[in-house]
């Protein structure tokens, strides 16, 4: 991959923070807050494909649906080629959204049951006035091409689909509009295994063939090998770890991240592995621990971990790690 400084960003997200109150039965108790997302920083590169990974509740899809503002974030910025569009109103927020798509997890409820693919597709471009009435069909047609479907589709409904089929739709209806950028969130998870393989397969082929950027947000570190470029690792609303996808399999930084790399399963029983178990629960996102929000669960927690919150620096060229004790784990 070329350097960082030699790419163009496409999307730079500082200090974005997406906090939902807690309703209370009590007059006289200060309002709480849950901080799913808290001071996330990060730069997505044109044509790459980052990946946010962490365990369920570390606000990895709080942050997807925050940037594209299906839920208003509570603070921070999201520049997209170089615009902040958390300025910007419902109508000029409608045009962009040509450029940024979303592919969710759940195929069959984001898939209006009462339309036909036809209907499906067709909306998408009326919406963003992309194609021309006369050349939609055309235009359906060939999108179903691209994802694999065949043309008689198009009079069907998501019912009648497969989970990979009605995936492939959702992912037609997001090149309808020709994108930048699209979020992929939880996109394969449903699906079986022999599936996923497919539909990765068919969006790393759509990458190369239309340009596409991708923001992947994923649980499946084996997923997240086969498709990043880039992987971002967040823990209870913050940015543990960046870095590119071969230094962060292969020297990982963080204690959480080297934690989540040793549970991937290994397909081969002779082989042995040393397995990192955390003790205890994940904190919960109202009430953070003070410092680093890991020392509650980390096997190298000490006093300073405790007391002070540590920065997201860069320790080595492009890997980013947010503990004291880095340089430690580097040797």
């Amino acid at each position: 991959m070329q350097a960082a400084a030699d790419k163009k960003v496409l999307l730079q997200v500082e200090h974005l923070k997406q906090y939902f109150p807690v309703k209370s039965d009590s007059l006289f108790k200060p309002k709480a807050y849950v901080k799913a997302v808290d001071d996330v920083s990060f730069q997505l590169y044109e044509g790459e494909t980052l990946s946010i990974v962490g365990e369920s509740g570390c606000g990895k899809s709080t942050t997807g649906r925050a940037i594209l503002r299906l839920d208003e974030p509570t603070d921070g910025k999201v520049y997209y080629t170089g615009e902040d569009i958390l300025h910007l109103n419902k109508k000029e927020m409608r045009r962009l959204r040509g450029a940024l798509q979303v592919i969710f997890q759940d195929p069959f409820a984001s898939l209006n049951p009462r339309q036909t693919v036809k209907q499906i597709l067709n909306e998408a471009m009326a919406i963003q006035d992309v194609v021309a009435k006369p050349q939609r069909m055309d235009r359906m047609l060939e999108l179903l091409g691209y994802v694999g479907l065949p043309s008689e589709a198009l009079d069907r409904y998501p019912h009648e689909f497969s989970g990979g089929q009605r995936q492939r739709i959702g992912i037609a209806r997001a090149l309808a509009v020709n994108p930048k950028l699209i979020i992929c969130d939880e996109a394969v998870s449903a699906l079986d295994v022999s599936i996923q393989a497919q539909i990765l397969n068919l969006l790393k082929k759509l990458q190369n063939q239309f340009g596409l950027t991708f923001l992947f947000i994923s649980h499946d570190l084996s997923v997240v090998r086969h498709i990043s470029d880039r992987v971002m690792v967040m823990y209870l609303g913050r940015v543990v770890e960046i870095a590119e996808k071969k230094d962060l399999f292969d020297s990982p930084l963080h204690p959480y991240t080297k934690a989540l790399l040793s549970s991937i399963p290994v397909p081969n029983p002779a082989l042995k592995r040393e397995r990192v178990i955390l003790k205890g629960d994940v904190p919960s996102p109202i009430d953070p621990p003070n410092g680093c929000r890991f020392h509650t669960r980390c096997p190298f927690v000490t006093e300073k971990c405790k007391l002070e919150e540590p920065t997201l620096r860069e320790l080595s060229e492009n890997h980013f790690v947010s503990c004291h004790f880095a340089e430690d784990f580097a040797q």
